[in-house]
């Protein structure tokens, strides 16, 4: 999915792009009530579309991405 993308250099110097990969692949993927994923291939090319529009802003996501797919959580709460 990432053919011809120079990606590399990033990991390690842009955090924050890579945080919102991750962000974009949990948001998107969904499972069943016995934790069988029913959509990893659809998650997986919405994440690697964003690195890809990251890394060459001439590259269009399609469908754009929207508000839920790149909202960004803290940890749980401890319960305090």
């Amino acid at each position: 999915m990432l053919e011809n993308v120079e990606y590399i250099d990033i990991y390690g110097s842009e955090p924050s792009a890579i945080e919102m990969v991750f962000a974009i692949f949990a948001n998107v993927i969904e499972m069943d009530g016995e934790g069988n994923v029913l959509n990893f291939t659809y998650a997986q090319r919405r994440a690697t579309d964003y690195l890809r529009s990251y890394c060459d802003p001439s590259f269009k996501v399609k469908p754009p991405l929207e508000d839920w797919e790149t909202e960004l959580y803290g940890p749980p709460s401890l319960g305090r």
